[in-house]
């Protein structure tokens, strides 16, 4: 059967590719982010700006929902303007050279405001963290390189991937990932280099939006007796892997031969070692004091004589991996926990990939941060869309990004004014409009 030729033909009518933000508006709207954005004053050289700083940024915060960074990007928005300013509750679209320009001018001035709307988006909109099984809230913190190759963007520079860009840290909440925390970095940084005081931003912010005991997991990058007293003083549990550095591995595995207690043979020729012991550290607090402690180092030491292949190795391959650790939890259940701290590398996939946001639209890197800042509310508003559109039954529990943007957000819609009334009618071979009307409701009656 040969196919159908369809006429084309252009329509007056008002058929909408981004129906989905008007969920975006509404989870913004729940917490006042566009009109607080509006009453601050980030004017520079001008006594006032025609365009006021929250439909700039409202503006853009669209686009990035719309997993479009690109400042360009809002020239899509020309042929119905209207839509996209009564679904962001912004007033005016500016143009891509003057979103350019007034981004350029922001830069990281507004930091601390953004972290704080942040965190007020996830309040307002009831977005409570979920806990481990164990009942605590889990802070997961990771570097994740962003390739910039063949770019000459300022802070562009060698990340320890191999490529040229950057090296942003973050910050994620709860087993869903809310991102709490962002830095934009140098690709050449080191992860542990200004830690510390990211670690106190984090530690305010995810107090403001639970009050459950957290478990902050971090790779051995951030090994450091500075982030164990950061967590001490705080009251906070703490789950970082230890980096060995020049410890010898055949040493640990001599010490632990005798006196491990879990010990299991998985196969011929090799040997696996789990228990616990315990070391003398000290810090220096926030009095400017040192302080010794305790810590509890979990190991898991693993000794192969014959590889996989029924090869055997001489001299033996002993592979050590250690975990410095505040609670008293089983030593395989320490190791479990670690194990799904990797799925915070599904966030940083989503983030750069979903979200396009791998490769950073501008030359300048404030201007680049300030996008990475605006990222944080924009993926919480995609995970909060997505997870609302998961029934309590529902086998799957966490959406993509993508699947959110795809199927939520970029959802054709038909609309109609009447009365001072607006209307969004969806087609009934959408088999998403159940869904979308359901998250609708939901954010529309907060």
């Amino acid at each position: 059967m040969k196919p159908t030729h369809f006429q084309i033909e252009f329509t007056n009518e008002r058929i909408i590719p981004s129906g989905g933000l008007t969920l975006v508006g509404y989870i913004l709207e729940n917490s006042g982010f566009i009109d607080r954005l509006n009453k601050q004053d980030v004017t520079g050289r001008r006594s006032g700006h025609q365009i006021k700083n929250g439909d700039i940024l409202g503006s853009y915060i669209g686009c990035l929902c719309m997993g479009k960074p690109d400042f360009e990007s809002i020239r899509e928005t020309d042929d119905d303007p209207e839509f996209f300013c009564a679904a962001m509750g912004i007033k005016r679209i500016p143009s891509p050279e003057i979103l350019r320009q007034r981004l350029d001018g922001i830069g990281s001035s507004m930091r601390s405001t953004l972290l704080w709307e942040n965190t007020n988006l996830l309040v307002k909109n009831h977005a409570a963290p979920s806990k481990l099984s164990c009942g605590l809230v889990p802070v997961d913190l990771d570097v994740t390189p962003c390739d910039n190759s063949k770019t000459k963007k300022e802070g562009v520079s060698r990340t320890y991937k191999g490529c040229d860009g950057y090296a942003p840290m973050m910050a994620y909440l709860g087993r869903e990932g809310c991102l709490i925390n962002c830095e934009l970095r140098k690709g050449s940084q080191h992860c542990q280099k200004h830690t510390p005081e990211f670690l106190w931003e984090t530690i305010h912010a995810c107090r403001m939006v639970t009050k459950e005991p957290l478990l902050f997991r971090l790779d051995s990058g951030n090994d450091s007796t500075d982030n164990i007293g950061i967590f001490l003083e705080n009251g906070c549990s703490f789950l970082i892997k230890r980096n060995l550095r020049r410890e010898s591995r055949e040493g640990w595995l001599n010490e632990v031969k005798d006196k491990c207690m879990d010990i299991t043979s998985p196969r011929e020729g090799k040997t696996v070692y789990i228990g616990s012991t315990w070391r003398d550290i000290s810090y220096v607090g926030s009095d400017g004091k040192t302080h010794p402690f305790t810590v509890r180092t979990v190991y898991e030491i693993i000794e192969r004589t014959i590889d996989r292949h029924g090869q055997y190795l001489l001299p033996a391959d002993v592979e050590v991996n250690m975990w410095d650790v505040n609670v008293d939890y089983a030593d395989r259940d320490v190791i479990s926990l670690y194990h799904a701290h990797g799925e915070s590398e599904q966030f940083h996939s989503e983030i750069k990939t979903d979200m396009d946001l791998e490769r950073f639209p501008s030359g300048k890197f404030d201007t680049n941060e300030l996008v990475l800042e605006l990222a944080m509310p924009v993926y919480n508003i995609l995970r909060m869309i997505g997870d609302e559109s998961i029934g309590p039954n529902h086998p799957v529990k966490r959406r993509r990004i993508s699947t959110v943007i795809k199927n939520l957000v970029m959802m054709a819609c038909h609309i109609t004014s009447h009365a001072r009334r607006s209307k969004i009618g969806l087609g009934g071979s959408n088999v998403w409009r159940r869904t979308f009307k359901q998250v609708c409701l939901s954010f529309s009656c907060l």
